[in-house]
């Protein structure tokens, strides 16, 4: 008969004084009771909120299957984002090329991974060069039926503050003179992506409550 051994049991007596561990061996409710109620502020610190992870959810009234389906091609960007336009797919299989009308004259390159058994979609993508996709906007589309017990779907999204952002690692491949970087935006990236995916919520709303195909037939050839 195997022995199951206490959780944490591998860290002996570190277990109890790991520094970011709070469990309730450690910390009884009396003593988290202040910490949790301090993380609950009126105003957080800006580098708090726009630190190294962009966090947007949403609830979409589309079924999910569906929903997930229009969002695994890629061309679904056209529709929803607020500035990826034109995309043609590139001589490499699977990967697209579009134009961010947020700088001038710059393409983006992109090529989708998704999962249908866990409705993942990850997009990955880089300005100006296709070799090396490092922006990664990490989507999951979840039934609302089994977290929220009502129809519909639940869009999870986030994005993370690769080093990159804070300087082009390519500058060879910009266009001359752009005045912009895509990390000069990082700031508002929190606004921007809820921006978008209100946009999302619309469009699938809107096609789900007329009786629509999520997934349009321009995007079906």
């Amino acid at each position: 008969m195997t022995t199951v051994l206490p959780a944490l049991s591998d860290l002996g007596d570190a277990a109890a004084t790991l520094d970011g561990l709070t469990r309730i061996e450690s910390h009884p409710r009396q003593v988290a009771t202040p910490i949790l109620l301090d993380r609950l502020r009126s105003v957080y610190p800006h580098d708090q909120i726009y630190g190294d992870f962009c966090p947007v959810q949403g609830f979409v009234d589309a079924p999910p299957r569906e929903l997930y389906d229009w969002l695994a091609d890629t061309r679904s960007l056209e529709e929803w984002t607020y500035s990826l336009r034109g995309f043609t797919r590139t001589d490499e299989d699977g990967l697209w090329v579009a134009e961010d009308r947020l700088g001038s004259d710059t393409r983006i390159y992109v090529r989708t991974i998704a999962n249908p058994a866990a409705m993942t979609v990850d997009y990955h993508c880089a300005w100006d060069q296709g070799r090396h996709l490092w922006m990664i906007y990490l989507m999951r589309v979840v039934d609302a039926q089994v977290v929220l017990d009502k129809p519909g779907s639940v869009v999870l999204w986030c994005n993370c503050r690769h080093p990159f952002y804070d300087e082009n690692p390519y500058p060879e491949t910009a266009p001359p003179e752009r005045p912009v970087w895509v990390g000069d935006f990082w700031d508002t990236f929190s606004a921007g992506h809820q921006l978008e995916l209100e946009n999302l919520t619309a469009i699938a709303e809107y096609r789900h409550h007329h009786q629509l195909p999520i997934t349009p037939d321009w995007m079906r050839s």
